[in-house]
């Protein structure tokens, strides 16, 4: 589970973010990126619709993104991401959705300017 530091929490911050953040898109996943104050942590938040299954399977949806996001803290800093689940999400296996999910903050953490 991500700490409360490590989490976007507030409609105005996943708003902004997915309305003027960086985009990066992938098979299973969405994802949208803002830099932060320098020295601030990876903050990240979850996205899944209806669309993409029932109630028990975004919930594992996102606790997969969650987790998959986990290792990342320690590794980019000063960057806001919102991760929204495509459909295809639901039926990807574990390293499918953890790769994709990894990809798209390394990448956006490369190219998004402040």
């Amino acid at each position: 589970m991500l700490a409360k530091a490590n989490r976007v929490t507030s409609a105005p911050d996943y708003r902004r973010l997915v309305r003027s953040g960086r985009r990066a898109r992938g098979a299973l996943t969405l994802a949208y990126a803002r830099r932060s104050g320098s020295g601030d942590p990876l903050r990240v938040g979850v996205i899944v619709a209806r669309n993409v299954g029932g109630a028990v399977v975004r919930n594992r949806v996102r606790r997969r993104i969650k987790a998959a996001t986990w290792p990342l803290t320690s590794e980019v800093t000063g960057l806001d991401v919102v991760v929204r689940a495509l459909p295809a999400a639901a039926a990807a296996t574990w390293p499918e959705l953890a790769g994709e999910v990894g990809d798209h903050v390394r990448t956006l953490a490369a190219t998004v300017r402040r």
